[in-house]
């Protein structure tokens, strides 16, 4: 212990020698030797108070060094590297030590780290190049000042909240960004992201989601999305809102991918989101209607196959949220729109007609790049047997806008549609389960036709006919939500 109190001495009197003369490489290898020495837990927890004193009072006199003109491009290239070593030595003082960093809280660095970002964010220094590495080093340090420190974390956030993190977001260089988004991972909780649904803050949040689209390898802007932004019903309506019809696609893109995790029976996910994207869906579901004559945009068109591809999945194992079954004419709105895009295909040959051209299928493309409203049909199908799933009101309701007639006609391949005869198959079953007046429709429609009943095998029932009237059974009880 006492080698590790001598070596502390002796660095502390050689960083309070910086403070007094002109800059030079003996000063930065000094600080090297200071930032190594604190990658040692034993010298970490012994370092005094007078150490980190001296090490804030040469970065307070490299930052006012900077931020005045006239200094020549050598000694402008010294001072970043020696911002940057004081920044490591920082960053390193705080691993695993709680008592590192509430002292140089204490002590002032957050305020003078930040004042010293914000500049050389903002600097029209000519070796431009040269800033990365002190940004780099300093939101490090700020990362490492607010692991599992609350007062670090809402000091950081008052201070840097929305404009510095916006711009260290913005930056020009993808290792800052990336140490940006972990420091606004870090400090986020549910007030604070509250804070961010506010009008004058909204920008920081859309930033975030526009680097969920445009750098999807960023991991830590894909978990503030998931674990912090998806979880806030005024955060996901005001970003709504005000996003491009991209980013309302990444948007739902992710809240699908959270949906769809294993085991994931609360996702977090609060209810009045779901009513939100239900009532987006009404609202705009319209406008792939257009697709047909060539007057809507595929972007408006992605957004509103994604939101049904969400409802899907929400209304899909997700008991939370089956309140949906009774969301106001969201049932309506799913048949009605199904009747209206299965009319415009039977009437002219467009994007919305049947096909079986299974030539995308081959294994060469994706089949969604021929066509904006791939599996839409499908999807419509499938919400509609999902809604109606054990919910007898709904049954009766699909019955009612002729929807069962609607359904039958849906059970043939389209390479258009995917899997389409198989979601009409799944939707019938649970408009007939334990549903006498549509079993005795879909008997009287089948009757009709020739006396053929492959169909309703299909469709998991047996069929008999007794004293001149077809009676149908269910060969299995007990149809799913998919």
């Amino acid at each position: 212990m006492a080698a590790v109190t001598n070596s502390n001495m002796d660095l502390s009197a050689s960083i309070a020698g910086i403070l007094n003369e002109k800059h030079c490489a003996e000063h930065l290898r000094t600080l090297k030797t200071f930032t190594t020495a604190l990658r040692d837990r034993e010298y970490r927890d012994a370092v005094e108070e007078q150490a980190f004193s001296r090490l804030l009072g040469v970065l307070i006199g490299l930052s006012d060094e900077l931020q005045t003109a006239g200094g020549d491009e050598g000694s402008v290239a010294l001072q970043l590297q020696l911002v940057a070593e004081c920044f490591r030595a920082q960053r390193n003082s705080c691993v695993q030590s709680t008592r590192n960093q509430s002292l140089l809280r204490e002590l002032g660095f957050v305020d003078v780290t930040l004042k010293l970002l914000s500049f050389l964010q903002t600097t029209t220094l000519e070796s431009r190049d040269s800033i990365f590495e002190p940004l780099r080093c300093g939101i490090q340090f700020l990362g490492n000042l607010a692991v599992g420190n609350q007062i670090c974390k809402d000091d950081i956030w008052q201070q840097s909240f929305p404009n510095l993190l916006l711009q260290l977001l913005s930056a020009d260089d993808e290792k800052t960004v990336s140490y940006a988004s972990m420091v606004l991972h870090t400090c986020l909780d549910e007030a604070k992201v509250e804070e961010l649904s506010e009008p004058q803050n909204i920008k920081l949040a859309l930033r975030v989601m526009e680097l969920c689209r445009t750098q999807p390898d960023l991991d830590w802007t894909v978990l503030i999305a998931t674990q912090h932004f998806l979880k806030s019903s005024a955060l996901v309506e005001s970003m709504y809102s005000g996003m491009s019809q991209h980013e309302r696609v990444t948007l739902l893109e992710l809240l699908f991918a959270q949906l769809r995790e294993e085991d994931s029976e609360e996702c977090g996910v609060p209810f009045s989101v779901a009513r939100f994207l239900a009532n987006s869906f009404q609202k705009d579901c319209g406008t792939v209607l257009t697709l047909a004559t060539g007057s809507a945009s595929n972007d408006e068109a992605l957004t509103v196959i994604s939101l049904l591809d969400v409802l899907c999945e929400m209304t899909s194992d997700h008991r939370q949220f089956m309140f949906l079954q009774d969301h106001p004419d969201l049932l309506v709105t799913t048949v009605e729109l199904l009747e209206q895009v299965h009319a415009i295909g039977k009437a002219s040959k467009n994007i919305f007609s049947a096909a079986q051209n299974f030539s995308c299928f081959s294994g060469d493309g994706d089949p969604s790049s021929h066509s904006p409203v791939i599996s839409f049909k499908a999807h419509l199908i499938r919400l509609i047997g999902n809604l109606c799933h054990s919910h007898t009101n709904n049954q009766n309701k699909v019955r009612e806008l002729e929807g069962i007639p609607l359904i039958l006609d849906n059970c043939n391949i389209d390479s258009n549609n995917p899997f389409i005869s198989q979601w009409a198959i799944f939707t019938i079953r649970n408009l007939l389960e334990h549903n006498t007046q549509n079993q005795e429709l879909v008997a009287d429609l089948e009757r009709r036709g020739p006396a053929d009943y492959s169909a309703l095998r299909e469709l998991g029932f047996l069929v008999e006919e007794r004293d001149g009237s077809l009676l149908l059974k269910p060969k299995q009880e007990h149809p799913l939500t998919a």
